[in-house]
């Protein structure tokens, strides 16, 4: 047997390593995980017509998203992060931010006990049962939250918990600027 051929194996290897190391070098940055592109933002929210979270009946459209910047926040009773995250919603919501919240793929009697134990930071609770309007809005899982402008244009989508960290280092500036543009 030529010997020649027993290399072929090995250089095979060497080949696949030098490609994951060069895909390693272009990443050393780091992705970021909570960077989700979205093809919706600078668009409208979605069509949808859902009703609310507590009030079966009661309907809501996308009117609810114009007049204001807001954050359409999306959330689930089994989703540990969303829990992690609701304080601090809260306490937005306390400081004058304009939450819309959309429970997603839940139970809603569980949903409904959750906002009356741990407070309801949202001005408008919508039930997405189904998750329509979150696959509409291209949504991985809960939390996710977008920043909708006065007109009700998607700007920005947040992947992950909003937290005092990334709300004052990205969120809050984006808001606040939005803020400004609706005034003027």
């Amino acid at each position: 047997m030529n010997k020649k051929v027993l290399f072929i194996p090995l250089a095979l290897f060497i080949g696949l390593v030098v490609m994951f190391l060069v895909q390693l070098t272009r990443n050393a940055g780091g992705d970021d995980p909570t960077k989700l592109e979205s093809v919706l933002v600078g668009k409208p929210v979605p069509q949808f017509k859902l009703e609310d979270l507590v009030e079966a009946g009661k309907l809501y459209e996308q009117g609810i998203f114009k007049g204001e910047p807001l954050l359409l926040n999306v959330w689930a009773t089994w989703c540990p992060t969303c829990y992690a995250e609701h304080s601090y919603l809260n306490e937005l919501s306390a400081d004058g931010v304009k939450i819309v919240g959309l429970n997603y793929k839940d139970d809603r009697l569980k949903a409904v006990q959750w906002l009356n134990e741990l407070g309801n930071p949202y001005v408008h609770s919508l039930f997405d049962g189904n998750g329509m309007l979150g696959m509409d809005l291209g949504v991985y899982g809960a939390p996710e939250t977008f920043l909708i402008d006065a007109n009700g244009i998607i700007r920005y989508r947040h992947v992950g918990d909003v937290n005092p960290r990334n709300w004052s280092e990205k969120l809050q500036p984006m808001y606040q600027a939005l803020l400004e543009e609706a005034k003027g």
